[in-house]
């Protein structure tokens, strides 16, 4: 791919030199579980129609709800993607069949070696939360050109649908957004656009996700926190609605409420570097992911993300000014955020409680807890 240098797989544990691809197995069909019947304190987020987005006469007013989701919660959701609910589905199989059919063996072969990127198999207790507590999260990042690493083998034949679904997250719903997040800047459409090329040297993901049910201890140790408060290090991060509640987001009133999963629908919040290219006028939203509610609590919770961030080599300041700046550069930033994150332990702030702080690349960093 022009402008691409395919990273070496030298980083992750097992032979770089290509693989033959193996013969087919098939993907068993994901359970989607029911959605919860607790009554839970739910954010009132607005929904986004993205096909709006390709009829002029309503980009101006669709560009207006964005900025004022963005405004008032700083998540949002957005239906008529692009993606059929089965379409959908099948993406959740292979998410679930990259935990549920990889051995321990194969996982340790794919699993990441490098501190500063997210790529292959990330074990369970990596990450500190509270009171000795690891987390129970497992998951597995591909970089949006998968064929530049080699995946385990259930995946092998399966790649050129996740990369067709790379490249609908990043040019189709990405970039969707961005112009339109532009439009509510009012700077031209293609100025994020220019900084989140696909083909560019970064890190732009698909992530699946895994979240395993703990003990009782350890809940009550890290007080029922499965991942502490935090805004999210890339530009836009796009989840894909699924029925176990869990993640909640700080709303403006400082109240924690979950986030309702609608079917086929997506949940988007920006993160750190969006706020730093809008000059602080897409501020990032805490959100954090708590124990499901009662009925759910048994449940292996099954996520997929996409999650965007600009090129390696782009200024984190305001668009469209000095690229001189002491701002930092993105790869500078993800890569120590990434090294950082769930292995350095914070410091207690003095302004603001149960808020620890650090400072990376210059930039006030902070969780919740």
């Amino acid at each position: 791919m022009p402008g691409l240098k395919l990273a070496s797989s030298s980083s992750l544990s097992g032979d770089s030199t290509a693989e033959s691809i193996p013969k087919s197995i098939t993907i068993p069909q994901h359970q989607i579980p029911p959605s919860t019947t607790c009554s839970l304190d739910w954010a009132d987020l607005p929904i986004i129609d993205l096909s709006k987005a390709d009829i002029p006469e309503f980009r101006e007013s669709l560009a207006e709800e964005v900025c004022q989701a963005m405004e008032s919660h700083g998540f949002f959701y957005v239906i008529n993607h692009g993606y059929t609910a089965q379409q959908t589905r099948r993406i959740f199989d292979l998410a679930s069949a990259t935990f549920d059919l990889v051995n321990e063996q194969e996982k340790a072969k794919y699993t990441g070696k490098s501190e500063s990127v997210y790529e292959g198999y990330k074990p369970r207790q990596t990450w500190q939360i509270e009171n000795g507590v690891s987390d129970q999260i497992e998951h597995y990042n591909m970089h949006r050109f998968v064929h530049c690493k080699q995946h385990p083998a259930i995946l092998q034949p399966h790649l050129g649908e996740i990369e067709a679904f790379a490249k609908h997250n990043h040019m189709k719903i990405l970039f969707t957004i961005l112009r339109l997040l532009a439009i509510g800047l009012k700077v031209p459409e293609e100025a994020f656009i220019e900084k989140h090329s696909f083909e560019a040297p970064g890190e732009s993901s698909v992530r699946f996700m895994k979240y395993y049910p703990r003990t009782l201890d350890e809940e009550i140790k890290a007080k029922n926190v499965w991942l502490k408060g935090h805004t999210d290090i890339g530009s836009i991060t796009i989840l894909w609605s699924q029925p176990i509640s869990g993640l909640q987001i700080l709303s403006p009133d400082k109240k924690w409420r979950y986030v309702k999963h609608i079917e086929n629908a997506l949940v988007i919040n920006t993160g750190d570097v969006m706020q730093m290219l809008s000059g602080g006028v897409y501020k990032p939203t805490i959100h954090r992911v708590v124990q499901p509610p009662p009925d759910q609590s048994h449940l292996e919770r099954v996520g997929v993300f996409y999650f965007a961030m600009a090129a390696d080599n782009v200024k984190l300041n305001l668009v469209q000014c000095n690229e001189n700046s002491e701002s930092p550069l993105m790869g500078d930033w993800r890569k120590e955020r990434t090294q950082k994150y769930g292995r350095t332990a914070l410091k207690q702030s003095t302004e603001e409680k149960d808020v620890e702080e650090d400072t990376v690349c210059g930039v006030l960093v902070k969780e919740y807890n």
